[in-house]
């Protein structure tokens, strides 16, 4: 990714949401808007970024798989899984392939030059 390095964190790592601790026995919630300080501002302006860089460029069908996405890292999984398959799918798929590739031989009424086309 050219645009930044750290967009691609944000889209590998998920995005960061602005924290802070409160009370005694130390309990982490989220910031107000209104609460961020300038760094905050921008780890979060990095997830918008790469959410834009990742729509840009889909067509309407990729579009309605990825429109209720709320992060980058949501948005990149959801595509990378249609297109690509899960876990599950791309280990059948190479079982397969493995498998037609081991039965492949030439048939006895073919040319060399028809196997080869």
């Amino acid at each position: 990714m050219a645009e930044d390095s750290e967009l691609w964190d944000v889209i590998c790592d998920g995005p960061y949401g602005p924290i802070k601790k409160v009370r005694d026995p130390a309990v982490i919630v989220p910031k107000m808007r209104k609460e961020y300080n300038n760094a905050d501002r921008k780890a979060v302006e990095k997830n918008f970024r790469a959410k834009k860089i990742l729509v840009c460029d889909i067509g309407p069908d990729e579009y309605n798989r990825i429109s209720a996405c709320q992060s980058a890292k949501e948005i990149w999984e959801a595509l990378q899984t249609a297109h690509e398959g899960t876990t599950q799918v791309k280990q059948s798929k190479i079982d397969m392939f493995t498998t037609e590739y081991e039965l492949f031989r030439m048939k006895d009424d073919k040319s060399i030059q028809d196997m080869h086309t």
